[in-house]
């Protein structure tokens, strides 16, 4: 089955429609490549998705143990290259309440975001910078 159709709206910019749920989503190219901006990139939804997935990761790794993963949340910074152009490291710093978690528990969630299907689907000179903290 298909994923998803795409349309070139013009103008550097696409819509994407999600065939199973029907969400949309709106991409531009961004000012550093000749678009507006106002939208999500591929770029920036490459690098998003990697911070999505390694959460629905961790958080299967936590349903399946009955771990908390209390605030859990990302912020996500893109680092483009050129010559040829492309992401060349993406820094994802996962932040969440820490209690509830002894070090077995942080490990095998830490080892979950590392290990998600995004992140060992991308080029391996592609830089992960993953952090965690725990507040």
């Amino acid at each position: 089955m298909d994923t998803a159709h795409v349309i070139y709206l013009g103008d550097l910019r696409n819509e994407a429609v999600h065939l199973r749920s029907g969400e949309r989503i709106i991409t531009d190219a961004p000012p550093d490549n000749q678009g507006k901006g106002e939208a999500f990139s591929p770029t920036d939804l490459m690098s998003t998705s990697l911070a999505c997935c390694m959460m629905s990761i961790m958080g299967i790794a936590a349903r399946e143990r009955g771990l908390p993963l209390d605030g859990l949340e990302a912020r996500v910074v893109k680092h483009m290259a050129s010559d040829p152009r492309r992401v060349a490291r993406i820094e994802v710093h996962l932040a969440m309440d820490g209690s509830g978690l002894d070090d077995k528990a942080r490990t095998i969630l830490e080892r979950a975001a590392r290990t998600c299907p995004v992140a060992l689907s991308l080029r391996e000179d592609l830089i992960q910078d993953v952090t965690f903290s725990y507040r």
